[in-house]
């Protein structure tokens, strides 16, 4: 993970965690105090100890303020700070750097994959022999046109690459030197899993509406994706060619899926 942006850290702690989940906010004042929440009261019921990175991503609203309320009301929470918008992707790699849990993960802030389903996908890594990456399949979104115009493209490419959780061993991520600093990150992901033959395990899941505010993904989305994924794939040179060669697959073999029984069986799994 590489970026030239050293996070301000508020709310952070020594103590470790079972999974530290990302969330980059970038004006989602709106959101905020309807999503968080429900998220730690899931994992706090089922006693896994969570710590939630929420990273004001160059935010010009009160989002920041909205972090610092949480952080307020005792919520296991630890606030970064990006100064200026530079992509999603950024805002992920600036929360990565705080994360202490043993697994690390990230999804949006807007609430749209419930948190009953987060949780199942946490234990359906816990679950794994091997280390694997899991994440989710939204089998329904609830769109804008302008988005499912953008996730058509993105998925004729790579089915389903931004969705999330996703959820993985911190030694893994740490592996991967993930650098992407826009939407490609999700990508990158994903193609170094790819690389390491790291099984993923998919959990089907309804996708949600946006609790509030909108969605900041434009058409210009599509155009950085491609000029992204050709250099990634064409060129011989960069920090991708180079951790290419650097880094070998895991001794890993098998493939994992997470069909629909799956998923229920994991739902049933005791806390």
């Amino acid at each position: 993970m590489n970026t030239n942006v050293k996070p301000e850290v508020i709310g952070s702690s020594e103590v470790v965690p079972a999974l530290s989940l990302v969330l980059p906010c970038y004006n989602e004042q709106d959101c905020l105090e309807f999503t968080v929440p429900p998220l730690v009261e899931t994992f706090s019921e089922a006693g896994v100890s969570l710590q939630i990175v929420l990273v004001d991503n160059g935010s010009t609203d009160r989002t920041s303020e909205v972090i610092d309320r949480l952080i307020g009301r005792g919520l296991p929470i630890t606030k970064a700070v990006v100064p200026a918008n530079r992509g999603q992707g950024l805002g992920f790699l600036t929360g990565f750097t705080v994360c202490r849990g043993r697994y690390i993960g990230y999804i949006c802030a807007d609430g749209q994959v419930e948190p009953k389903d987060v949780l199942v996908t946490y234990r359906a890594l816990q679950n794994a022999t091997v280390p694997t990456l899991a994440k989710v399949r939204r089998l329904y979104r609830p769109d804008s046109w302008v988005r499912k115009v953008v996730s058509i493209c993105f998925n004729a490419i790579m089915k389903d690459v931004n969705g999330n959780p996703k959820i993985m061993p911190a030694n893994i991520l740490r592996l991967m030197e993930l650098s992407s600093e826009d939407w490609f990150l999700e990508a990158e992901v994903m193609l170094k899993a790819r690389h390491l033959g790291l099984p993923v395990i998919e959990i089907n899941v309804k996708g949600q509406p946006r609790e509030a505010g909108h969605s900041h993904v434009r058409f210009a989305t599509i155009l950085e994706f491609i000029r992204n994924i050709i250099s990634y794939r064409v060129m011989r040179s960069g920090p991708w060619s180079e951790w290419r060669r650097r880094v070998h697959a895991l001794p890993v073999t098998q493939n994992v899926s997470a069909n629909d029984k799956v998923r229920d069986a994991l739902s049933q799994h005791p806390a």
